[in-house]
This record gives structure tokens, C-alpha cells and sequence, in this order.
């Protein structure tokens, strides 16, 4: 791949075939390695088996790295240890007396330097492959939120899927500040999500990365990616999976109160199944499109609005929708949401910022307008509130976002 091979080109061959072995007899062995959760397991000591090309040259640096380290550790200490105990005061021995040695300080400048250029030389034949996204067989937008991922698939087979994948861990296994969980935890505890990244093995997927409120990070230690997605700025990083299976990571940038609910689940399948993936996505897309144009009664906008809550507002706003004291606004009782429903649309279309809460309002473009007409005439209708506009239509979304 990229035609870098740190194994063969630039570690030595005991180095390499060390760190062949501390991963494992194949990389295709990686569900068995994880447990089977394509994650990380209790115990691990060592980096997650590789799964991409890069992810092994990685995993051979680390383990080269570490035996540089190890040599120059005993080395140092050993002479040092040998030169105390050798040459003590107890045993008649006198301190030298030499300075500005030239042979010395040659010796202490030129051994460090060569040691240097052999760790930075294949290091950085990997960071540049690592850099190198072009000739993408499939290009992945995601975006970063608070607290979930959006995926759009941009280009290649599968061009315009999107869709947003979620933690799927039920709340009752994770329980609550002072309160125990009351389910019992599954082998995938907050480490599954609603919908997974699906792609096909042994082609290069680019991904790029954006976020439309704080940063956040796009990982996956089985590839050897991490990437950042900050607002406003589009970065983008690549991987090419060479195994099937199912391989998992997280955010990993610190980014609010939910940061730890934001798992990454990437599912590498076959070409054939991908393209039965890709043909019933479409169609799932297909059938879940709702008309703009169709007028809803007001319990039908209630039922679906009270599930895109759960899925989307209730982390923030919670169930009750008292919201959270100083960081997210209640929606119960609020002016916004008692007030012209115009204002209400705005918010979700366009977000808003407040210096009474500390966690702003982000933007929700990317519901559909059907979900957010349902999810603000839920909240109309709901807990103490009694808006005078009680209900809002997709039609009404639609002429908002123009």
C-alpha cells in the first residue's frame, strides 16, 4: 500500500519479526484477539491488533521504538550502575580529573543523532503514507456533534447514503450518578451504536472530517486513525481494511458531558454484500423520506416528534425536559418553546448561543424537516407547556430553511 513498507525497508529484520509475532499469526485473527467485540478487551497490554497496512507499521514502530528504548536503557544504566559500584571511593579509586574530552562530546553528539535518524527515517515514511488520501476508492463525510457522528457517503458506490449513528447502549445499563444500573451490561457495553459505517474490504476509504459544534475526534486503533473534526475546518485521513469484520473506537477529543457516549463502529464487509448494504440503504431512505408538502395531524407529529426527542434532545434536555442547571436549557416552561413558533424553528435550524447556559444550542440542519416540524410540536404539546402555535407542519421547515 502507498509502496511503504516499514517492515522490510526500514526495520531491522529481528525487530520485525518480534512484532509479527506480539500481533499475531494474521491479522485476520483480529476478532478472535478482541474477544470478539472488535474493540478493546480487559487485560489488553498492547495495542490493538492491526487491521490496515498502516495500522502494522504503526504496531511495528511502536515495538521498535520500545527496543531502541530498551537498548539505550541498559546501556546507560548499566554503565552508570557498573561505574558506582566499580569505582567507588570504599575501593581506592579517584576521580578523574579531565575536561572537554574532544573525544567525548564527539561520541555523545553523533551516537544520539544516529539514533535519532534511524527511529525519525521510518516513522515518517509511515506519517506521510498516513497524509496520502488521493485515488479513494470511497469518500465518507462525517461529522462530529454533540453527542453522536453523521455519516455521508460523498463519493463512490454508495454516493448519497447519509444517515446519523447514535449510541444504542440502553440508559438502564448505564444507570446514573449515584443510581445502579438496573439491566445487566451486553459484551458491546458503549461500544455499539444504531448504525454502522459500512464499507467494503481491501478499498481505500477516504474520510473526511467536520464538526458542527465543538471538536471532536474520529479514531479507530485497529486502523491506525485518528483524525480530528473541528467547525469550520475539513480534514480528512484514509484507511484500507485488509480482513473482514466489525472494529470499533471513539471520540477522542474531550467534548462535553456525553463525550464518553460516542462510540465509532465501522463494519468492513465483502463487495457483494456491500452492494446489497448500498441497495437497501437506498431503499430504507427511499421509504422513510416523508413528503414536505403532506399535512400531519397533531397526534401523528406527537408520536414520531416524542421519538426523534429520545433519539436526539433527550441527552441535553433530558426526559422531563427541565434540561440540566447552568449547562442546557429547560424546555418545559420556556419562552422559546412557548413563544411564536417561528423562533423555535430558527433555533433548531440555526442554533443558538446564550450566556445563561454554558452549552450552546448547536444547529440541527441535518434532521429531516418532517423530524424536526414532529419534534417541535412534541415539545409544544408536552410536560407544563401550552404554546397558543401548538403544532408546526414540515411545509413550514421547508420555507424556513430558504
Amino acid at each position: 500500500m502507498l509502496g511503504l513498507s516499514v517492515t522490510a525497508a526500514s526495520i531491522p529484520a529481528w525487530a520485525a519479526d518480534k512484532a509479527a509475532t506480539a500481533v499475531g499469526t494474521s491479522v485476520g485473527t483480529y476478532a478472535a484477539a478482541t474477544g470478539g467485540t472488535g474493540g478493546p478487551v480487559p487485560g489488553e497490554l498492547n495495542l490493538q491488533p492491526p487491521a490496515t497496512q498502516i495500522a502494522t507499521e504503526i504496531y511495528n514502530l511502536h515495538t521498535w521504538m520500545m527496543l531502541v528504548c530498551l537498548v539505550i536503557f541498559v546501556g546507560v544504566f548499566g554503565v552508570m550502575f557498573y561505574s558506582i559500584f566499580k569505582h567507588r571511593k570504599s575501593l581506592g579509586h579517584k576521580p578523574a580529573t579531565f575536561h572537554e574530552s574532544t573525544a567525548v562530546e564527539i561520541a555523545w553528539t553523533v551516537v544520539p543523532f544516529l539514533i535519532v535518524i534511524g527511529m525519525a527515517l521510518p516513522a515518517t515514511r509511515t506519517v506521510v503514507g498516513m497524509k496520502d488520501t488521493s485515488n479513494a476508492d470511497i469518500t465518507i463525510k462525517v461529522t462530529g456533534m454533540q453527542w453522536k457522528w453523521g455519516y455521508d457517503y460523498l463519493k463512490g458506490e454508495g454516493e448519497g447514503i447519509s444517515f446519523l449513528s447514535t449510541l444504542s447502549t440502553p440508559r438502564s445499563q448505564v444507570g446514573a450518578p449515584g443510581f445502579e444500573p438496573t439491566e445487566k451490561r451486553g459484551d458491546n457495553y458503549l461500544m455499539e451504536v444504531d448504525n454502522d459505517v459500512v464499507v467494503p474490504v481491501n478499498k481505500k476509504i477516504r474520510m473526511v472530517t467536520t464538526a458542527n459544534d465543538v471538536i471532536h475526534s474520529w479514531s479507530i486503533p485497529a486502523f491506525g486513525v485518528k483524525q480530528d473534526a473541528i467547525p469550520g475546518f475539513v480534514r480528512d485521513t484514509w484507511f484500507k481494511a485488509e480482513h473482514t469484520g466489525t472494529y470499533r473506537g471513539y471520540c477522542s477529543e474531550l467534548c462535553g458531558k456525553e463525550h464518553a457516549f460516542m462510540p465509532i463502529v465501522v463494519k468492513v464487509v465483502t463487495d457483494d454484500e456491500y452492494k446489497v448494504w448500498v441497495d437497501g440503504k437506498k431503499k430504507e431512505m427511499a421509504a422513510l423520506a416523508d413528503d414536505p408538502t403532506k399535512t400531519w395531524t397533531i397526534d401523528e407529529l406527537k408520536t414520531k416528534g416524542e421519538k426523534v426527542y429520545a433519539a436526539n434532545c433527550v441527552v441535553c434536555h433530558q426526559a422531563n425536559g427541565k434540561g440540566v442547571p447552568a449547562a442546557f436549557a429547560p424546555l418545559d416552561g420556556s419562552e422559546v418553546v412557548n413563544g411564536p413558533k417561528a423562533e423555535q424553528i430558527n433555533v433548531l435550524l440555526h442554533g443558538k448561543k446564550s450566556g445563561k447556559y454554558s452549552a450552546e444550542m448547536p444547529a440541527w440542519k441535518q434532521l429531516s424537516d418532517t423530524d424536526i416540524a414532529a419534534v417541535i410540536t412534541y415539545t409544544r404539546n408536552s410536560w407544563s407547556n401550552k404554546a397558543a402555535e401548538n403544532i408546526v407542519q414540515p411545509a413550514e421547515v421547508v420555507a424556513a430553511r430558504k
